[in-house]
Protein backbone atom coordinates (compact mmCIF):
# COMPACT_ATOMS: atom_id res chain seq x y z
CA UNK A 1 0.00 0.00 0.00
CA UNK A 2 0.79 3.60 -0.70
CA UNK A 3 -0.19 7.23 0.40
CA UNK A 4 0.28 10.08 -2.65
CA UNK A 5 -0.64 13.69 -2.76
CA UNK A 6 -2.07 14.07 -6.00
CA UNK A 7 -2.68 17.05 -8.38
CA UNK A 8 -5.28 15.76 -9.60
CA UNK A 9 -4.32 18.87 -12.70
CA UNK A 10 -1.66 16.54 -13.46
CA UNK A 11 -2.93 13.15 -14.60
CA UNK A 12 -2.42 12.29 -18.11
CA UNK A 13 -2.93 9.03 -20.02
CA UNK A 14 0.15 8.00 -21.65
CA UNK A 15 0.34 6.24 -25.29
CA UNK A 16 4.11 5.57 -25.21
CA UNK A 17 5.04 1.98 -26.32
CA UNK A 18 6.15 0.80 -22.87
CA UNK A 19 2.83 1.47 -20.78
CA UNK A 20 0.83 -0.09 -24.31
CA UNK A 21 3.21 -3.68 -23.35
CA UNK A 22 3.45 -3.27 -19.68
CA UNK A 23 -0.73 -2.77 -19.77
CA UNK A 24 -1.54 -5.41 -22.53
CA UNK A 25 -3.97 -2.24 -23.66
CA UNK A 26 -3.09 1.10 -25.56
CA UNK A 27 -2.01 3.10 -22.79
CA UNK A 28 -1.30 3.67 -18.96
CA UNK A 29 -3.52 6.61 -16.92
CA UNK A 30 -0.74 7.93 -14.48
CA UNK A 31 -0.69 10.67 -11.82
CA UNK A 32 2.53 12.98 -11.83
CA UNK A 33 3.70 13.04 -8.05
CA UNK A 34 6.42 14.31 -6.83
CA UNK A 35 9.19 12.95 -4.53
CA UNK A 36 7.53 14.03 -1.08
CA UNK A 37 4.03 13.19 -1.92
CA UNK A 38 4.69 9.62 -2.20
CA UNK A 39 5.08 6.68 0.04
CA UNK A 40 5.15 3.11 0.17
CA UNK A 41 3.09 2.45 3.91
CA UNK A 42 3.45 -1.20 3.60
CA UNK A 43 5.10 -3.91 1.49
CA UNK A 44 7.78 -3.55 -0.58
CA UNK A 45 6.99 -3.48 -4.71
CA UNK A 46 8.99 -5.46 -6.88
CA UNK A 47 10.91 -2.75 -9.47
CA UNK A 48 13.23 -3.30 -12.25
CA UNK A 49 14.80 -0.61 -14.14
CA UNK A 50 13.13 -0.26 -18.35
CA UNK A 51 14.87 1.91 -20.51
CA UNK A 52 11.84 3.80 -22.01
CA UNK A 53 11.25 4.86 -25.25
CA UNK A 54 12.84 8.17 -25.07
CA UNK A 55 16.16 6.89 -23.54
CA UNK A 56 15.59 7.44 -20.13
CA UNK A 57 16.10 4.65 -17.06
CA UNK A 58 13.06 4.57 -15.06
CA UNK A 59 12.06 1.97 -12.27
CA UNK A 60 8.99 -0.02 -12.96
CA UNK A 61 7.26 -0.75 -9.46
CA UNK A 62 4.35 -3.24 -9.59
CA UNK A 63 2.90 -5.59 -6.74
CA UNK A 64 5.71 -9.17 -6.47
CA UNK A 65 2.49 -10.77 -5.64
CA UNK A 66 -0.69 -10.08 -7.97
CA UNK A 67 1.52 -7.86 -10.42
CA UNK A 68 -0.44 -5.17 -10.54
CA UNK A 69 1.65 -2.37 -11.92
CA UNK A 70 1.71 0.73 -9.10
CA UNK A 71 4.10 3.73 -10.59
CA UNK A 72 7.32 4.15 -12.33
CA UNK A 73 10.32 6.57 -11.32
CA UNK A 74 13.08 8.65 -12.64
CA UNK A 75 16.75 6.89 -11.69
CA UNK A 76 18.52 9.80 -11.94
CA UNK A 77 17.43 13.45 -11.25
CA UNK A 78 14.84 14.65 -9.62
CA UNK A 79 13.00 12.05 -7.57
CA UNK A 80 8.89 11.99 -9.69
CA UNK A 81 6.87 9.80 -9.68
CA UNK A 82 4.39 8.49 -12.57
CA UNK A 83 2.00 6.69 -9.74
CA UNK A 84 -0.33 4.12 -11.98
CA UNK A 85 -4.10 5.44 -11.28
CA UNK A 86 -5.78 1.96 -11.74
CA UNK A 87 -4.29 0.95 -8.65
CA UNK A 88 -5.67 3.64 -6.69
CA UNK A 89 -8.76 3.36 -4.40
CA UNK A 90 -10.25 6.87 -5.72
CA UNK A 91 -9.40 6.49 -9.24
CA UNK A 92 -12.73 7.55 -11.03
CA UNK A 93 -12.11 11.03 -8.91
CA UNK A 94 -9.27 11.60 -11.01
CA UNK A 95 -9.77 12.27 -14.80
CA UNK A 96 -6.84 12.64 -17.23
CA UNK A 97 -6.94 16.21 -18.34
CA UNK A 98 -3.73 15.49 -20.96
CA UNK A 99 -1.82 13.21 -23.22
CA UNK A 100 1.56 12.28 -23.97
CA UNK A 101 3.55 9.93 -26.85
CA UNK A 102 0.48 10.80 -29.48
CA UNK A 103 2.69 9.28 -32.01
CA UNK A 104 2.13 5.92 -30.54
CA UNK A 105 -1.24 6.46 -30.11
CA UNK A 106 -3.34 3.72 -31.93
CA UNK A 107 -5.02 5.07 -35.01
CA UNK A 108 -8.23 3.42 -34.34
CA UNK A 109 -8.36 4.88 -30.59
CA UNK A 110 -11.30 7.63 -30.51
CA UNK A 111 -13.66 9.25 -28.28
CA UNK A 112 -14.61 5.94 -26.29
CA UNK A 113 -17.63 7.72 -24.94
CA UNK A 114 -19.22 7.43 -28.06
CA UNK A 115 -18.58 3.61 -28.64
CA UNK A 116 -21.43 1.14 -27.95
CA UNK A 117 -21.25 0.19 -24.76
CA UNK A 118 -22.48 -2.54 -21.93
CA UNK A 119 -21.78 -3.34 -18.17
CA UNK A 120 -20.72 -6.69 -18.86
CA UNK A 121 -20.26 -9.14 -21.45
Amino acid sequence: TYEAEVDPDKVIVCYCTDCQKMTGGTCHVNALVADDGFRVTAGKPAEYVKIGDNGNKRIQAFCGTCGTHLYAANVEGPKRYGVRTGAMDRRSELPPNARVYLRSQPGWVTDEASLPGKDAQ
